[in-house]
C-alpha cells in the first residue's frame, strides 16, 4: 500500500480519525484515549473502524483484553505523528509570534509625522522587537491603505473621518500654538492681544488659513487676518522660518515642542489656540489582527 499517495487523498481520509487513531495508540487503547480526550469510547472506535475502511485494511487487532497494531497500522502510525508533529511545530510559531513580534509591517503616514514624531520614536519600537522589520512610506498624498497592501496608516485630520471600514483608533487630540523667534519678538514686540496681530507677519499654511480663528482657554473666540509673509503647505519649511524670525506662525505644539523647550522659538498668546488636529491610527481589520501589526500599534499608542 502506498501510504504517501493515500494520505495526499483528501477524499480518502479525514485528518481527525487520523488524530483520534493516534491518541488511541499513544494511550494504549481505545478506553484510556477516551479518558485522556474526554469523548466516549464508542466514538474512538468508530472513528478508527471508519479511517480502516477508507484505508481498506486493518491497523488494530482487538480483543477485550489487547490493543495491538498490525504492519500496516504501525505504517499509518508513523505518518498520522509525523502529521501531529507539524500540527503543534505551526502552533509553536504561532505562539512565539505573538510572544515575540516578528515579520514586516508596513506603515504610513505624512512627512511632517514622520519627521516630527516617528523618526526619533521608531528606533526605539526596533529595539524593543529586533524581528519587526517596520517599512515606512513617507507621504502627503491620500493612501489607500487596503489596496496598496499598508498595515498601518497615521492619519492628522481636523473632521472626524469617514467610515470607510478601517479599524479607526485615535491616538492623540492636539492644539495649534502661536509661535515666533525671540528676534523677531524684540524688533516687533510681543503681542498681547489677538488683535495686536493684525500688526505682525504671519508665515501661513496656505491661502484658506488667512484668518486665524482662535479660541481661548476659557471659550472665548476672536478671528484675525495677519500679513502673509510667507505661504507654504510643509511644516517643516514654515517652523525653519519661524525659527529665523521671518514672522508668526500656527503650528501643531508637539512640532514645535523642542524649540521652544530649546528657545529658538517663544510661544505666544499661551492662552489662546488656533484650532486643533486629531491624529488616528488606521489599520484594515484583518492585517490589525496580527501580531507584529498589534506590537506596532500599541507602541505608539503608548507614547
Amino acid at each position: 500500500m502506498d501510504l504517501s499517495s493515500t494520505f495526499m487523498d483528501d477524499e480518502m481520509l479525514n485528518a481527525n480519525d487520523l488524530f483520534l487513531f493516534a491518541q488511541a495508540v499513544e494511550s494504549g487503547g481505545f478506553a484510556p484515549a477516551a479518558r485522556r480526550l474526554g469523548l466516549p469510547k464508542s466514538t474512538i472506535s468508530k472513528r478508527v473502524g471508519e479511517l480502516e475502511a477508507r484505508l481498506g485494511a486493518r491497523l488494530v487487532h482487538r480483543t477485550s483484553r489487547s490493543f495491538v497494531l498490525t504492519d500496516v497500522g504501525r505504517d499509518v502510525y508513523a505518518h498520522a505523528r509525523a502529521a501531529l508533529i507539524e500540527v503543534e511545530g505551526a502552533e509553536a510559531a504561532v505562539q512565539r509570534r505573538q510572544a515575540e513580534p516578528a515579520g514586516v509591517v508596513r506603515l504610513t503616514a505624512s512627512i511632517p509625522t514622520v519627521q516630527f514624531e516617528l523618526a526619533a520614536r521608531l528606533p526605539q519600537l526596533a529595539v524593543r522587537h529586533p524581528k519587526l522589520h517596520v517599512v515606512v512610506h513617507a507621504t502627503d498624498r491620500f493612501v489607500d491603505i487596503a489596496q496598496e497592501g499598508f498595515d498601518i496608516a497615521i492619519r492628522s485630520h481636523f473632521a472626524p473621518l469617514p467610515d470607510s471600514g478601517l479599524v479607526q483608533r485615535r491616538l492623540r487630540v492636539e492644539p495649534f500654538v502661536l509661535v515666533a523667534s525671540p528676534d523677531y519678538l524684540a524688533g516687533r514686540g510681543t503681542p498681547r492681544t489677538p488683535a495686536d496681530l493684525a500688526a505682525h507677519d504671519a508665515l501661513l499654511a496656505g491661502p484658506s488659513f488667512a484668518a486665524w480663528k482662535l479660541r481661548h482657554a476659557d471659550g472665548g473666540e476672536a478671528v484675525v487676518t495677519p500679513k502673509a509673509r510667507m505661504t507654504a503647505d510643509e511644516s517643516m519649511l514654515l517652523l525653519s522660518a519661524a525659527a529665523q524670525g521671518l514672522g508668526v506662525a500656527v503650528l501643531p505644539e508637539p512640532f514645535c515642542r523642542s524649540d521652544i523647550a530649546g528657545g529658538q522659538l517663544v510661544r505666544i498668546l499661551p492662552d489662546w489656540t488656533a484650532g486643533e488636529v486629531t491624529t488616528t491610527i488606521l489599520t484594515p481589520h484583518r492585517r490589525g489582527q496580527l501580531p507584529s501589526v498589534r506590537a506596532v500599534v500599541d507602541f505608539l499608542v503608548a507614547g
